[in-house]
C-alpha cells in the first residue's frame, strides 16, 4: 500500500521533446497537465481578484456555506487557496494531482446541484472531472513511472 502511495506522490518530469513529437499519448498528457495546472491557479486567483467573475459566492450551496465558518466570500477565498494548491500539485505530481482535481470537481458538482439552476456548469465540470481522471491515468503510464501490472492468463477458445 505504501509503495502505491509513494508512486502516486512521485514527481513526474515532462516528456522529452522527441517523445512529444512522436507520441500522441505523451502529447495528451502534457496538454492535460498544463491545462489542469494553469486553469485551477487562474480560477483560484480570481477568487481574490474578481476579474472573471464578481459573484463566486453564488455558486456555493447554502448547505456548504452553513458548514464553513465565516461568510460565503470567506469560503470562496478558502476555495481559491485550494484551487491554487491543486494546480501546483498537478504541475509537480500529476498522477496524484489529477485525482485531487477530480475530487475537487466532484465537490463543486455537488455544490452546484444543491444550489440549483447550474445544470450547464455541472455538465461542463463533469467533462473536466473526466479529463482530470484521464490525466491521472496518463501520468501513471509515463516512462519512468513504476507500475504494478498483473496480467491475467489469456483465454483460448
Amino acid at each position: 500500500m505504501s509503495s502505491a502511495v509513494a508512486a502516486a506522490l512521485r514527481p513526474i518530469p515532462f516528456p522529452r521533446f522527441e517523445t512529444l513529437r512522436n507520441d500522441p499519448a505523451a502529447q495528451a498528457f502534457v496538454l492535460l497537465r498544463v491545462v489542469f495546472s494553469v486553469a485551477p491557479i487562474l480560477f483560484g486567483l480570481d477568487k481574490f481578484a474578481h476579474v472573471m467573475n464578481d459573484h463566486w459566492a453564488l455558486y456555493l450551496a447554502p448547505e456548504f456555506n452553513d458548514l464553513i465558518p465565516g461568510s460565503a466570500a470567506d469560503a470562496m477565498h478558502l476555495v481559491g487557496i485550494v484551487e491554487i494548491t491543486a494546480g501546483l500539485v498537478v504541475a509537480v505530481v500529476p498522477r496524484f494531482g489529477g485525482l485531487l482535481v477530480a475530487a475537487w470537481l466532484g465537490g463543486i458538482i455537488v455544490s452546484l446541484l444543491l444550489a440549483g439552476g447550474y445544470g450547464d456548469i455541472v455538465l461542463r465540470d463533469l467533462g473536466l472531472l473526466t479529463g482530470a481522471l484521464a490525466l491521472a491515468r496518463l501520468a501513471s503510464a509515463q516512462p519512468g513511472v513504476k507500475r504494478n501490472v498483473t496480467t491475467s492468463p489469456s483465454r483460448t477458445s
